[in-house]
């Protein structure tokens, strides 16, 4: 399963990839691959305020329905228009064209709070 060493990780199988103060969100190869082929996407508003873990969208796939969850607080700058048309980025393309939010992070050191690709992969291997 593909893991890039450069982003952060939730327990909630969302990575946060940072760039300064602002923050790209998604949900991992691991997810995409669990959900199966992803038919919807769901996101929030520019300008929407998140707290961490709180919870951002939906994504709904052939299989199941799941909520999205902040991996860090921000606010919302921008949402990947291409998944109004295009859900199935989420599922070829997860850590790139399938990237869901960009933030502006309130705090970006909260990112160390998140697991590194090496505690990710224990994470997906365990269960």
């Amino acid at each position: 399963m593909d893991v890039p060493e450069d982003l952060r990780y939730s327990d909630d199988h969302e990575w946060l990839r940072l760039d300064g103060e602002q923050g790209v969100v998604g949900i991992t190869a691991y997810a995409a691959d669990q959900l199966g082929d992803v038919v919807f996407v769901e996101l929030p508003a520019a300008g929407t305020a998140l707290a961490p873990r709180q919870t951002f969208g939906v994504v709904e796939s052939v299989k199941a329905v799941s909520d999205l969850y902040a991996p860090v607080a921000g606010e919302v700058e921008e949402v990947n228009e291409a998944l109004v048309e295009r859900p199935e980025l989420v599922n070829s393309d997860p850590y790139g064209e399938g990237w869901m939010l960009k933030l502006r992070l309130t705090d970006p050191s909260a990112a160390a709070n998140l697991r590194d690709a090496s505690s990710y992969r224990e994470l997906t291997e365990a269960g």
